[in-house]
């Protein structure tokens, strides 16, 4: 007893010679009907392998050409050989055509109306059973951001990789500055001068260099340094600067400035104090100290950044006329801010990913 393993909805290739010219016309109208016809990708992909693929009556007949006289082959390789060319040029052809048909199918029923309130947190509250959060330091210094805003300041940002120029030459860091070696800063590239900034003061040089004067720019963003990880250092911090240069402007319009903007911070409680101090970039230089109503143990000064008058230095190098400008600038630790204002002990606790923390403090509210 025998049987047929041939499914009967299974269709099978015509039996074409590879030096039947009519037959390989034939069957090669066939597959270009059936390219034509097709309406997706998917289809598609069917008649390729049904007129291209290896049990195809052009893919057998071509198979046969080997056994031919030898005066036979390179007609048959010609015409079976053309006849799969124009197959396949129409597949190419048509398969780029639905793919696109497909992109703008997919546009058109996968467009996201971006100005419509999202739910938040339903996604991270499924896949973890928490609600994801803002990271308190991002928080920070966009509240940070705002309250320069709200004085008539811009806000500038500028590259983390940075040139050497503006990261030392322009704020008046001397060749021989200990700052400028390699225990202190990540250098890239000695030949090309690139450097991961050190602190977010370049944005001050490239801002007076792009906007003029008289100029008003806070300056958020992340810093490098050769630090190693602890309790209170990190390679990678976050800092703000403030630059004003305008007429007229002193160490007066400076105090009054960061007792503003501590107040705007920690409380109506809050102000500052300045300590004699040197930096390269201004003169006179000033350590600031907050006054800190909630610090640990009682209301206290802490260290809290850097100021001073710009040196007239940093205003030459950038084309800036000392006899008639003057300006002040400051900076602080983001993440000091973020640990003072939380009460947080240590700085790893910032860069450790876990969402308990964003979602413990009033500033990191639910993604």
């Amino acid at each position: 007893m025998t049987s047929d393993t041939t499914l009967p909805d299974t269709p099978q290739p015509d039996a074409v010679g590879p030096t039947d010219a009519d037959a390989i016309e034939r069957v090669t109208t066939r597959a270009l009907d059936a390219v034509a016809a097709a309406d997706s990708l998917e289809t598609l992909k069917a008649v390729r392998i049904e007129h291209t693929g290896e049990r195809s009556a052009l893919a057998l007949a071509n198979r046969e050409i080997g056994s031919l006289p030898k005066e036979e082959k390179a007609a048959a390789g010609k015409l079976v050989g053309g006849a799969r060319g124009r197959v396949g040029a129409a597949l190419k052809a048509r398969e780029a055509e639905l793919a696109e048909l497909h992109a703008q199918h997919v546009l058109r029923t996968e467009t996201i109306d971006v100005t419509l309130t999202a739910a938040r947190g339903t996604a991270a509250a499924v896949t973890t059973g928490v609600a994801g959060a803002r990271h308190p330091i991002a928080t920070t210094s966009e509240q940070m951001a705002d309250i320069f805003v709200g004085m008539g300041w811009e806000i500038a940002e500028g590259p983390e990789v940075e040139h050497e120029w503006f990261n030392f030459d322009a704020l008046n860091f001397k060749p021989d500055h200990p700052a400028r070696q390699m225990q202190d800063t990540f250098f890239l590239d000695g030949d090309a001068h690139l450097v991961l900034r050190t602190h977010t003061s370049p944005v001050q040089a490239r801002a007076l260099l792009e906007r003029g004067v008289p100029l008003y720019v806070a300056c958020p963003g992340r810093v490098f340094r050769t630090d190693e990880l602890d309790a209170t250092h990190s390679p990678v911090f976050h800092q703000v600067e403030g630059i004003a240069i305008d007429e007229g402007l002193t160490m007066a319009h400076l105090k009054g400035t960061l007792d503003h903007f501590a107040k705007a911070m920690f409380g109506a409680d809050a102000r500052t104090r300045l300590r004699p101090a040197y930096f390269p970039f201004t003169e006179p230089s000033a350590e600031m100290d907050l006054w800190f109503p909630q610090k640990k143990g009682g209301p206290g000064w802490i260290e809290w950044g850097g100021c001073g008058m710009v040196n007239p230095n940093v205003l030459r190098s950038v084309g800036v006329d000392p006899e008639r400008y003057s300006g002040f600038a400051f900076g602080m630790g983001i993440d000091r801010a973020v640990m003072l204002k939380h009460g947080l002990e240590d700085l790893r606790d910032l860069f450790e990913g876990d969402m308990r923390l964003s979602r413990t403090y009033p500033l990191g509210g639910e993604a």
